[in-house]
């Protein structure tokens, strides 16, 4: 399959379920807290908000390699057609672009980048606290 070829919204919907799923691993383990709990802690790492921060972040300490910026451009520019709920377009569209380069990664079967990206998304999150 040729990963890059696929729409960037697709890739951004994969990424989301990658990083869902690394976030609630983190603070399960971290935790050890009932589900209401769990989840407000998670919505801090994957809220649209905290997403789009954290790409400036990433993007500011030149975290990704060309090909991986080439797909968060991709990923922010692309047209969805669903709204943004409790955002402005602009943050859901940095936070798709994010998740587009963790689907990116994840398709690619590239472990040992995401595995560094999800472990760096979840510190940036926690020094911002």
């Amino acid at each position: 399959m040729k990963t890059k070829l696929l729409n960037p919204l697709t890739l951004a919907y994969m990424g989301d379920a990658v990083l869902d799923q690394h976030v609630r691993t983190y603070i399960v383990m971290k935790l050890q807290s009932k589900p209401n709990r769990l989840h407000q802690s998670a919505k801090r790492y994957v809220s649209a908000k905290s997403q789009a921060q954290t790409l400036e972040q990433l993007i500011d300490d030149s975290f990704f390699t060309e090909d991986e910026l080439d797909i968060v451009r991709r990923g922010r520019n692309a047209k969805s057609y669903t709204k943004a709920k409790n955002t402005d377009i602009q943050t859901y569209r940095k936070s798709s672009g994010l998740e587009a380069v963790i689907g990116f990664l994840y398709l690619e079967n590239d472990e040992r980048r995401l595995t560094e990206l999800l472990d760096k998304i979840v510190n940036l999150v926690n020094e911002r606290k």
